[in-house]
């Protein structure tokens, strides 16, 4: 009975040794602060987080999606993200897209120019709060926002540097290089190639939900909204809007990317921005997203346990750091 017991309270000990550790790994140095931002369509319902330490106004990075539902901390996956800029002085600024965790609208409403007007709007209602500085504005956008950003850095004069993380270029490229990368030394990939290829015919006639239903192309089908968003986003091409961009630029890319052709968005940005504006670093074990390739897969266990125990530590070592560095070096 006696050694029952022992075993009992070193059980419960290291249940409440856990506990204590996971919150402290999940208590980071922001401040995060609801906040309702007139958007261009509908209000946007956000969050700003601002560093704990220091006084300000501060700095701030705005930040822009990728694709797919988004509240405005990513589900937590921002909150290392906000410290480390927090680390060089500078606030944080997301928020939930359109539709999602009770903001009004729909993100599948929404073109590529539409999330860039969002943005825009962002930085002007930030530029009038007083705890930020609106000398010292910057951009993070991760995937699709590679989409949004430069637009936003080439429209303005008051953008001080941009952050992108796994960019694409190409909307229809980067949807055959992930097909491809998914589905390589598998025998389906031929068929699935074909059917792809029938879809963009379908996309480039402009037709509705319901003939692209009678296709029978997908199974599962798309819902009529994301055809339509689909629909309206499948040309997106950066290309010509790298020219406009004159601000520093860094991009991560990660070695293991799946989604995005890492190479092609290399060449894309070194053939249109001057050299002494692009940072480019290629993240050692890296996925789409800058977290360590092993963690980042929706059925991986053990990157669901590190997301709630050890959140800083899903991202490659360094990433937090360099986002640091970086702005130190050009946010000032």
């Amino acid at each position: 009975m006696r050694v029952r017991t022992w075993v009992v309270l070193c059980l419960l000990a290291l249940l409440a040794g856990t506990g204590v550790w996971v919150v402290v790994q999940n208590d980071f140095a922001v401040r995060e602060v609801e906040v309702s931002i007139p958007g261009p369509k509908q209000p946007l319902k956000a969050v700003l987080a601002l560093p704990e330490r220091g006084k300000g106004p501060h700095g701030l990075v705005v930040f822009a999606h990728g694709d797919g539902e988004a509240d405005a901390s990513r589900d937590g996956f921002y909150r290392p993200i906000w410290e480390a800029f927090a680390r060089a002085g500078y606030a944080s600024l997301s928020w939930n897209k359109p539709g999602i965790g009770g903001a009004p609208g729909n993100w599948l409403d929404q073109s590529m120019d539409d999330r860039s007007a969002e943005v825009e709007a962002a930085l002007d209602w930030a530029k009038k709060r007083p705890e930020i500085d609106p000398g010292r504005l910057g951009l993070w956008g991760i995937s699709q926002g590679g989409w949004v950003l430069p637009k936003v850095a080439g429209d303005r004069t008051d953008v001080r540097f941009m952050i992108l993380v796994g960019p694409a270029v190409n909307w229809l490229r980067q949807g055959e290089y992930n097909l491809r990368a998914e589905l390589r030394g598998q025998s389906t990939l031929d068929g699935e190639l074909k059917r792809r290829a029938a879809q963009i015919r379908l996309l480039e006639a402009g037709v509705g939900h319901d003939r692209y239903l009678a296709s029978g192309l997908d199974d599962p089908p798309m819902s009529k909204d994301r055809w339509q968003f689909v629909l309206r986003n499948f040309r997106a091409d950066v290309t010509d809007q790298l020219p406009g961009v004159r601000v520093p630029t860094y991009l991560l890319l990660g070695d293991h990317d799946r989604n995005v052709d890492v190479k092609e968005t290399e060449a894309a940005y070194r053939a249109s921005l001057p050299r002494d504006l692009l940072t480019v670093e290629v993240l050692r074990g890296g996925s789409h997203s800058a977290a360590r390739h092993e963690l980042d897969d929706p059925g991986s266990v053990w990157g669901a346990v590190t997301a709630v125990a050890a959140p800083r530590s899903l991202y490659v070592p360094g990433y937090l750091d360099a986002l640091t560095a970086f702005v130190n070096k050009h946010g000032h």
